[in-house]
């Protein structure tokens, strides 16, 4: 059996309070797995759960088919970065590591390769107090590696860091898990995580939305839009498109683009280019005119809040410009 991490029915209860109901997914190795919700959906009770930090009120937890609790050697199995801002602030950096790393039975040579890893080396005689929150991020994953462990748990990993710290986080998460780790990330960046992350949990309210690959979320996001010079034509041209087997709607309903457009979804397995060949090929045989041809390719946060719509926490109204 392949080891990875194992949800299965997991339901948490605090008080009269449901956090999280009848969870399971799995986290597979040598993937980074992205975990995903709103505000108060539970996520980090869920990872608390599987470090055995929360009990379940029911169902399991398992890491490689066992309970963290019961693992010989914790450190060596799961990593993990829950919170950037646990550390003594009196401490250096590497004082820090060296006490978890003691704790653990592991020798502080490990720890400067791993203030290596996360490039604290220069750092790590000063005191954590006077650290940004990205070098804090940074010693966190440090204190994560020190077991060299199999699986890794990031909550928000890349909160606090600048651009270069967010792209240096991003190869670092993606080269762990190419060495076979299974790694669980959340984070509300989406747009970095549709750059890390293989494939998807999403839960809203506690509950499970559903357990993706990356490319099966963003699926039926894509289209290309066409415009013609009126609604006429795009009657026109839509019923043609229909006829030859695409799925074409009239009109987008969105933003400033015309209410003569058309959006063409492109199908699975299907490419845009494919899609604007056909629509110029089907619009040049029945002498119809395009204005406008292009595709817009979904991203992850937009499909993110078309999946969570019924799930946030908040609810705002779009803000709109002027003052009376």
């Amino acid at each position: 059996m392949n080891s990875m991490i194992t949800v299965t029915d997991l339901h948490k209860r605090y008080g009269r309070k449901d956090a999280v109901t009848d969870l399971t997914f799995t986290v597979p190795d040598a993937t980074v797995t992205g975990f995903l919700g709103p505000n108060g959906s539970g996520k980090s009770t869920t990872m608390r759960c599987i470090l055995g930090l929360d009990r379940p009120s029911s169902g399991t937890v398992t890491v490689d088919g066992t309970d963290f609790t019961a693992l010989p050697d914790k450190s060596a199995t799961v990593g993990a970065l829950l919170d950037a801002g646990w550390f003594s602030p009196a401490r250096s950096g590497r004082s820090h590591l060296r006490v978890l790393a003691r704790g653990a039975g592991i020798p502080d040579s490990r720890v400067e390769e791993c203030l290596a890893i996360v490039g604290l080396t220069d750092a790590a005689s000063k005191k954590v107090g006077g650290y940004s929150l990205g070098m804090k991020q940074r010693l966190g994953l440090a204190g994560a590696l020190l077991g060299d462990p199999k699986h890794l748990i990031l909550d928000e990993p890349v909160n606090g860091l600048d651009p270069e710290g967010v792209s240096w986080m991003r190869h670092t998460i993606r080269t762990l898990a190419a060495q076979g780790r299974a790694v669980l990330v959340s984070s509300h960046l989406l747009s970095e995580m549709q750059l890390t992350a293989d494939r998807l949990v999403v839960i809203g309210r506690g509950r499970m939305i559903g357990e993706y690959t990356m490319d099966e979320f963003l699926a039926g996001g894509s289209h290309v839009l066409v415009e013609t010079p009126s609604p006429q034509f795009s009657e026109s041209l839509g019923a043609r498109l229909r006829d030859a087997g695409l799925a074409a709607a009239f009109g987008t309903g969105g933003g400033d683009r015309p209410t003569a457009d058309l959006t063409v979804e492109i199908p699975d397995g299907g490419t845009d280019a494919e899609v604007r060949r056909a629509v110029a090929e089907i619009a040049l045989a029945a002498s119809v005119p395009v204005t406008g041809l292009r595709a817009e390719t979904a991203d992850l946060e937009s499909r993110f809040l078309a999946a969570t719509a019924d799930a946030q926490e908040y609810r705002t109204e779009t803000a709109t410009a002027g003052r009376n």
